[in-house]
């Protein structure tokens, strides 16, 4: 049997590498969607990730020989161990081929690292932060995916539970049917809600319009996601970091912020025209060529939307105010000719997301799983 050997990533190249192998692994695969390749590097590099400050990173490459067979990223993140009183690694950007020798020992370097951390957990697939890529598909595998979920072949999960993991937490992800007309009792309720607590919607008609509220959406989000699973509040460097990010390119009908009479905040649900198959074509790269199908999914004819943020600021949850938002986007996916809506991975047990699913038709047709393992045993 061939030896495999761990080789941790030290040089661009390497990190090169790192990004690249899942293009190679999963190459004609027809759901999984490419990351593109600069934001990968963006995310994994010290000097431009904020998240890095607060977080301690080791990546791994398994070798057979001179070919590459696997991937992982090893993460401690001290400010979800201090607030989850915790010590705990994580595992992300996972990818091997179907043999449990690379897999072992690849998940056995992350585990090796964090035990001389003084970490007596293992965890994931989780990223830097709740907007990186999390959780490792279980049911689902042949559904396209989208540009913020991971996607794995089959044997993935069962290897992880060959060598130990067990079940920590579930997210589950919908396909939704807009209606052909907004309910009445939509329209209605967000009329009287809307009056009852003096909230408005922000009117805009370009992106760089809600930049002046982006950072406010933000600090929403950190009240809303507080109590979630692994969530760590995001930090104003990285706030800004995502802003640059992302709302430069974002649409603003299918954009929708619900704003009080101090002009803050109180709700948001960002979604887009899904890039899945532009990606595809893309194969991860902007250039030559692959920004065109991008924006042709952006600007042009696209009959799908990926719902990537929806949140509701603790003191206005229970209130009614999800249906201002439910309201004008369903209306914006009616006049665009929107004939399904992709949701974002929800945690299983979060029934007030869940819920807010029941003014369409709808299906559960995705589950991801984070995976933990006791180091001290």
């Amino acid at each position: 049997m061939e030896n495999i050997i761990i080789k941790e990533v030290k040089t661009a190249k390497d990190l090169k590498r790192f990004i690249a192998f899942p293009n190679t692994l999963y190459n004609g695969n027809p759901y999984r969607v490419p990351q593109l390749f600069g934001f990968e590097r963006a995310t994994l590099s010290p000097k431009k990730n904020p998240a890095h400050a607060f977080c301690k990173t080791k990546y791994f490459l398994a070798f057979k020989g001179s070919q590459m067979v696997g991937r992982i990223a090893g993460i401690i993140n001290q400010r979800a161990n201090e607030k989850w009183d915790e010590r705990k690694v994580r595992f992300g950007w996972i990818d091997f081929v179907d043999d449990l020798a690379v897999s072992s020992a690849l998940i056995g370097a992350v585990e090796d690292w964090g035990k001389s951390e003084g970490m007596t957990a293992i965890h994931g697939p989780l990223g830097f932060s709740d907007m990186d890529l999390e959780g490792m598909l279980v049911e689902g595998f042949n559904e396209l995916g989208t540009q913020a979920v991971i996607y794995n072949y089959p044997y993935y999960p069962k290897h992880l539970e060959m060598l130990g993991f067990v079940k920590d937490v579930d997210w589950v992800q919908h396909e939704l049917i807009p209606p052909k007309e907004v309910p009445e009792k939509i329209k209605r309720n967000a009329a009287l809600v809307a009056e009852r607590y003096e909230l408005r919607t922000l009117q805009i008609k370009k992106a760089k319009e809600i930049i002046p509220y982006a950072k406010k959406m933000f600090h929403t989000l950190n009240d809303s996601f507080v109590d979630l699973y692994g969530f760590v509040q995001l930090t104003e460097e990285q706030i800004d970091y995502y802003i640059k990010q992302y709302f430069k390119i974002v649409k603003p009908e299918f954009v929708c912020f619900v704003i009080d009479k101090n002009d803050d905040v109180v709700g948001f649900g960002i979604t887009m025209p899904s890039l899945s198959k532009a990606l595809i074509k893309a194969k991860g790269k902007l250039f030559p060529f692959g920004f065109i199908p991008i924006l042709r999914s952006i600007y042009g004819k696209n009959d799908i939307i990926d719902m990537y943020l929806i949140g509701i600021r603790p003191d206005y949850q229970g209130k009614g105010v999800h249906t201002i938002f439910f309201n004008e986007l369903t209306q914006a996916y009616i006049d665009s000719g929107i004939r399904y809506a992709i949701s974002s991975p929800q945690l299983e047990d979060n029934t007030n997301a869940l819920n807010l699913w029941k003014h369409y038709e709808f299906r559960e047709h995705i589950r991801r799983r984070c995976f933990i393992k006791n180091l001290e045993s």
